[in-house]
């Protein structure tokens, strides 16, 4: 095992890597509550039941999907990144698909296994990680950095840290709050476990929070451990049912196809390159087994589709895991063991709040901007597009966006400077295909 994982190369062992692929899993672990309320559109009151989908099933089918392609990644790519059906893509599935447009979630569930079946065939021809590799180091960085700040934001924004303000957009939270305090405290608590070196420090830092929020009585203390494991009839198969309806092959469809297409190819690309520089698994520009990482993401959203849920795609907060120690994918078995487990002991994970997952996502946004100090400011060509795809993703609430924008930008610098044999041909091809997102798809 630790020969195949490459322990002793990459510096690690069994106890850094079962405790980044625990961090990750509590990083990760309120997918599990949100995802279900989301797809359920159980903050959405007033609607038909038939516009519902079933919240016991979308849990389990939410836990099926990142148990298996977590494993898939850390068995087939040996990465320390885990995988879950997407904040976002869950987010335009259920508000943007099933509500607005009036879709029925079978359909949507058809375009996501199609979106899915896609990028396994890309994933295989290798045209993916031709693209991933084709994208300059500077543009790595930039994305490296800009995720640090978009996951910085998220952590904030969930804690109440940061709230909305009709007047400047943003503004700083009620400080009185008592889950904003114990935010803050998680935030002192991890900076000072981190700060002294300590292995684990944000995993400890994570448990001393949740300890602290049940005495002050701001997360409740478990009712029960153990608990039955919900059907996952309601939702598993109805992909394929939608097949046969003759309204599902219309253009609208095929809108939700590209977009479901489009964004989970460059959160994908982005969380993969941010991750794995953070972890120091890049080689030359280049990101080693590429192309089966991709494949297990592919996988999983089939998986995942079959069983019921929106888009499975890579999560950033693997870089909580990373920066806890992890470096292969041992980690991600261990992260893929924990969603297994949650199917049994759901009740447990009602205390993972956003006052503790909060200071780990805004110390690892800390952790990874350092990869601005490799990106050259003093050539005007590479700072434009690397600090615009840095500042939006957090401005846009989009890796994808910040990535677009960025890659518009960088053909236009090396062009004028007279840079353009050392623009990789992809690179212009991606700069159409960004326009014309802009242009048709926003």
């Amino acid at each position: 095992m630790k020969k195949y994982f490459q322990f002793e190369e990459l510096g690690t062992n069994y106890r850094r890597e079962f405790i980044g692929g625990l961090t990750t899993f509590l990083a990760m672990a309120y997918i599990l509550v949100v995802n279900p309320i989301t797809l359920s559109l159980m903050d959405i009151p007033d609607l038909p039941d038939a516009m519902r989908m079933d919240y016991g099933a979308v849990f389990v089918a939410t836990a099926v999907a990142a148990a298996i392609g977590s494993l898939l990644m850390g068995v087939l790519a040996k990465y320390p990144i885990a995988l879950a059906p997407g904040m976002g893509l869950n987010a335009f599935f259920a508000y943007t698909v099933v509500l607005t447009m009036g879709i029925p979630w079978q359909h949507a569930l058809g375009g996501v296994l199609i979106s899915g079946i896609i990028f396994i065939f890309l994933s295989l021809s290798g045209l993916r990680e031709k693209i991933i590799n084709s994208i300059p180091a500077e543009l790595k960085y930039a994305v490296s950095a800009g995720i640090g700040l978009f996951i910085t934001f998220v952590g904030a924004q969930s804690a109440g840290l940061i709230v909305n303000n009709d007047a400047v957009l943003v503004g700083l939270g009620d400080f009185t709050d008592g889950n904003v305090l114990l935010a803050i405290f998680g935030i002192t608590i991890t900076v000072i476990l981190m700060t002294k070196g300590i292995n684990g420090g944000i995993f400890i830092g994570m448990v001393i929070t949740t300890i602290v929020g049940m005495i002050a009585g701001l997360i409740d203390v478990p009712g029960k451990v153990v608990d039955s494991v919900p059907s996952v009839a309601p939702t598993f198969g109805a992909a394929f049912g939608a097949y046969s309806d003759p309204s599902f092959f219309s253009t609208s469809m095929l809108v939700v196809v590209l977009t479901f297409l489009f964004v989970d190819f460059f959160d994908t690309a982005g969380t993969l390159v941010g991750v794995a520089n953070q972890a120091g698994l890049m080689k030359e520009n280049k990101l080693p087994r590429a192309g089966k990482a991709l494949l297990a993401d592919s996988t999983a959203t089939v998986v995942g589709a079959i069983f019921g849920t929106s888009t499975t795609t890579s999560f950033i907060e693997s870089s909580s895991g990373v920066a806890a120690g992890a470096r292969t994918g041992f980690a991600s078995i261990v992260t893929a063991g924990f969603f297994l487990l949650s199917l049994f002991f759901f009740p447990l994970l009602e205390v993972i709040t956003s006052a503790v997952t909060a200071p780990a996502l805004i110390i690892v946004g800390v952790l990874m901007v350092a990869s601005l100090g490799n990106i050259d400011w003093t050539k005007f060509e590479i700072a434009v597009p690397a600090f615009l795809t840095i500042i939006a993703m957090p401005l846009t609430y989009s890796i994808a966006t910040g990535i677009a924008i960025g890659f518009i930008f960088y053909p236009i610098t090396m062009i004028v400077k007279g840079r353009i044999k050392e623009v990789h041909p992809i690179m212009y091809v991606l700069f159409v295909i960004f326009v014309l997102y802009f242009i048709f798809l926003k």
